[in-house]
């Protein structure tokens, strides 16, 4: 790995995150809004790293005895792309030497998010846990996947897969399902403002897919790319969603704050006990 490959800042720091290989503990929390890390790392008894540039916001810090990160990614697949492979580098590679470690270590990289459903017999307000991940961003057309073939997705559809993490001790209700990652929030979601619709997937048959008994549930902008990512690098990936939105009957939260509080204080609770 040359210079422009792998780039350093001047103080050694990975170039987009600003994080040296100390600033960060094995369980990783990843959330879309800058502003979201405030919000997780307000729990934590003492927080030991605050570094920000760009979009990214790091806090590092202890929650009832174990020390977690929470890291602010921005929107969609393309910034994950860096997030996880920065992350990635500095656990497993030698920055002064750019060369990978002979052992590898394993991160928990753990999504809080928020999601709109596109299904039935799931309402605002409601916790839904991504068990596969069906992409239609392009990050799959670079990397190695699994391709998902349905005539109703575009024919790049990538399906990937959460760590099967023991979710016994989560301490909210929640459902399982299939996430549809999007690399938009408007048109890409089947959102129309002003400018027409060139591809268009059918957001409102979505649930009736079913991939080992398991029925699509929501749409985002993230979980596709964490999951691919996290196999291909051997990291533990699971995407907690605050559902936020019900695309099929127009409603939206009227506590969104209060939904995404819930959310990441029962996954805080079930990372101190579980992972």
């Amino acid at each position: 790995m040359n210079s422009a490959e792998l780039i350093l800042n001047t103080d050694g720091s990975i170039y987009h995150l600003n994080l040296l290989p100390e600033d960060i503990a094995t369980t990783v929390i990843l959330v879309g809004d800058p502003g979201r890390v405030a919000d997780v790392s307000k729990y934590f008894s003492s927080i030991d790293v605050v570094k920000a540039k760009r979009e990214f916001i790091t806090h590092t810090g202890w929650f009832e005895g174990k020390r977690i990160t929470v890291i602010s990614t921005g929107i969609g697949t393309d910034n994950i792309d860096i997030v996880i492979n920065e992350l990635d580098a500095l656990v497993n590679i030698n920055l002064k030497t750019k060369e990978p470690y002979p052992q590898l270590r394993s991160l928990n990289l753990i999504r809080i998010g928020t999601s709109g459903t596109i299904h039935p017999g799931i309402n605002v307000d409601d916790i839904v846990i991504t068990s596969k991940a069906a992409g239609v961003d392009a990050l799959g057309l670079f990397y190695p996947h699994q391709k998902l073939n349905d005539s109703r997705l575009p024919s790049w559809t990538y399906i990937t897969k959460r760590y099967p993490f023991d979710l016994s001790s989560f301490p909210e209700a929640f459902k399982e399902g299939i996430t549809l990652t999007s690399p938009g929030f408007y048109g890409p979601q089947g959102r129309i403002l002003r400018a027409p619709i060139e591809c268009e997937i059918p957001i409102k048959e979505l649930y009736k897919i079913e991939i080992d008994h398991l029925p699509f549930t929501n749409i985002e902008m993230e979980s596709s790319g964490i999951y691919l990512l996290a196999d291909l690098l051997g990291h533990k990936a699971i995407s907690f969603n605050s559902i936020l939105a019900h695309r099929l009957d127009g409603k939206f939260s009227t506590m969104p704050a209060s939904s995404i509080d819930v959310l990441i204080k029962a996954t805080l609770r079930w990372i101190s006990s579980s992972v």
